[in-house]
């Protein structure tokens, strides 16, 4: 694990089924974990305060291990409503709406595209944006890109929207980027994230 902030912390895992890399972080006063793995450094080293009270979510499919925080540290796990179908497995999971408030002082934005409840997470304590599939780095300290088009049901719609979406944050404070696919962008995020945008909006944009 690594402090990328004062008490930001990210740490990297590699995906079972498909051998990528995949990230994951925690915000240490807030207690807040998102899109999360376990560290190599084992559940463990979260409970030095008690342990993380909650888990965001940037979409249903970043679940991952949070089920395994629910039971160990009674950590509350909260994703977009949107994604609800995926969990009728007894799941510890809670749901939100987009322009819900959020545990740590975190607010959450609709994004969509790839999926319906593909979500941005707003950390304004650490001026810090969480992005889900909708904006990546392949390779991790590649650029910011999309997912692949196979990936999308409908390549261009997907991106045109993802595009809207990125759009309308750059009107939040942040300077950090947390992506669930690549490494952060710390330092300077929002202007890779407008140049990202100016970038690939072309006539049909």
């Amino acid at each position: 694990m690594r402090e990328i902030a004062p008490g930001l912390w990210h740490w990297t895992t590699v995906h079972e089924r498909w051998g990528i890399v995949i990230s994951s972080y925690y915000l240490a006063a807030e207690r807040v974990l998102i899109d999360p793995r376990v560290p190599d450094e084992g559940i463990e080293w979260f409970a030095g305060e008690g342990g993380p009270v909650a888990a965001l979510l940037t979409n249903r499919h970043h679940y991952r291990v949070s089920g395994l925080f629910a039971e160990r540290v009674g950590t509350r796990v909260l994703c977009n409503r949107l994604g609800a179908q995926e969990f009728g497995s007894g799941e510890p999971v809670e749901f939100f709406a987009a322009g819900d408030a959020l545990p740590g002082g975190v607010s959450s934005y609709e994004v969509g595209g790839i999926c319906p409840d593909e979500t941005a997470l707003h950390v304004p304590a650490h001026r810090a944006l969480a992005v889900a599939d909708g904006l990546v780095r392949f390779p991790p300290d590649g650029p910011l890109g999309f997912v692949p088009d196979q990936l999308m049901y409908d390549p261009p719609r997907t991106r045109a929207r993802l595009l809207a979406a990125y759009a309308a944050l750059l009107e939040l404070d942040f300077d950090t980027l947390l992506t669930a696919h690549g490494d952060p962008v710390v330092g300077g995020a929002k202007e890779a994230v407008r140049a990202f945008v100016e970038g690939h909006r072309g006539p049909a944009g």
